[in-house]
């Protein structure tokens, strides 16, 4: 695997976030969670969250904001000012509304809340993504063992998070892996992934020099991308997130040729 393009402090960043959600995780009652798997709704493309009763410990979620503050401005002592600013501005209803936001992937709420606060655009959003995946990866653990496949188009069956990374495992077998809450599922091997087009003339690999255990799986029907790591030649498997990261120059490459992470809907007459 060629070495990553992102710098080894934010690689740290990110294995020390990925440790925090996860103490954050099991801190949880699991009864806080209660999926609803209507069956009918899941093959329509409803993410089993939006569809699942989730009680938020607002208290809990606005520690876990200052705790990602605190991790943040270890590594970035500049930032420690905004993530004061941010914690004081803080409550229970703003915290109820950033939750409702990042389930949304609302990003513009959080780049106009940046921008009414003088924070740097990035941190309303990172921070509240941060904070609401615990939830998520509980509710995609309680619900792994029903979650056989996706519905091409809809993103992750879970969380409804645009697909952009699968896994060959087994005797090749391609697994779609969601870095937002760990999720996994089956799909074909020669498929689009966001489209489901498996002509095998329209359906391609982007192969990257040096790069023996990556390829890019591209669409010509819908434009979209899915990174396929063969990750049976790692020694070590990292977690679906780490992986994403370590990956994210193949979304260059990708990107570069005109494919995007999430693919566009064909309109018919």
């Amino acid at each position: 695997m060629k070495k990553s393009v992102v710098s080894k402090e934010y690689q740290k960043l990110q294995k020390d976030i990925i440790e925090l959600q996860e103490q954050w995780k099991t801190s949880l009652d699991p009864d806080c969670v209660r999926p609803n798997l209507d069956k009918a709704a899941m093959e329509a493309g409803v993410p089993v969250t939006a569809l699942a009763v989730i009680d938020f410990d607002i208290s809990l979620f606005l520690q876990w904001i200052e705790d990602i503050g605190g991790l943040l401005s270890k590594y970035q002592p500049e930032i420690e000012t905004s993530m004061q600013s941010l914690k004081n501005l803080l409550d229970e209803e703003t915290a109820k509304r950033w939750i409702d936001e990042a389930f949304a992937f609302n990003y513009i709420y959080f780049a106009s809340f940046a921008e009414e606060n003088d924070l740097d655009g990035w941190i309303p959003q990172f921070v509240a993504e941060t904070a609401l995946r615990p939830y998520l990866q509980l509710t995609a653990a309680k619900v792994q063992d029903e979650i056989h496949h996706g519905v091409h188009g809809a993103g992750c069956p879970v969380c409804g998070e645009p697909v952009r990374l699968a896994q060959l495992e087994g005797e090749g077998k391609k697994v779609v892996h969601c870095p937002r809450c760990s999720a996994h599922w089956n799909d074909r091997r020669i498929a689009c992934s966001h489209c489901g087009n498996n002509d095998h003339e329209t359906v391609k690999i982007l192969t990257i020099e040096g790069e023996s255990a990556a390829q890019i799986q591209i669409c010509e029907e819908c434009k979209g991308y899915t990174k396929v790591i063969d990750t049976r030649q790692y020694i070590v498997k990292p977690t679906p997130a780490m992986l994403d990261l370590n990956t994210i120059h193949l979304d260059f490459v990708a990107q570069e040729h005109g494919y995007k992470s999430a693919g566009e809907t064909k309109q018919t007459n």
